[in-house]
């Protein structure tokens, strides 16, 4: 998990490379590979953002630079019929850009800051439980079909 890996870089780098490392998040953009990630990230979150609201029906501009990769993944996840199944394809993406970004880097600090963005994504994923989220997303559809019998 993220805590160990801290714990085994504590001692293996520089104050500064910890301290980075320490406050990492998926949306961090100082760093080795993380100007570059951030910029991916956003357009990501962007896209997310743009297809979600177009599937409810609300007004959204439409991203400028979009990026048909993640156009393509974007659509098949909001359009997965498993939420989880989508989730997955979005890690999937941000997974092979990251090694893309890690390209041919070993033993440095853009491989290290590839890999603990990878640990950082995995924790995130492990905090969905696909039961808990197939709960909630069928007490959500139980109430949207009941406010449309409704109308």
């Amino acid at each position: 998990d993220y805590a160990a890996f801290l714990a085994m870089c504590k001692s293996a780098v520089s104050s500064g490379v910890y301290q980075t490392l320490e406050e990492l998040t998926a949306a961090s953009d100082k760093g080795p590979l993380l100007s570059e990630w951030a910029g991916f990230y956003k357009a990501l979150c962007r896209e997310l953002t743009y297809q979600r609201n177009v599937k409810l029906g609300r007004p959204c501009a439409i991203p400028s630079d979009r990026d048909a990769g993640i156009v393509q993944t974007v659509t098949a996840a909001v359009n997965a019929e498993n939420p989880l199944e989508g989730e997955r394809l979005l890690l999937d993406l941000e997974f092979r850009r990251l090694d893309g970004m890690i390209g041919l880097h070993n033993f440095d600090d853009h491989a290290l800051f590839g890999y603990a963005m990878k640990l950082q994504l995995l924790e995130r994923q492990r905090t969905f439980r696909y039961e808990a989220g197939k709960r909630a997303f069928d007490e959500l559809m139980a109430g949207i079909r009941q406010q449309v019998s409704s109308l």
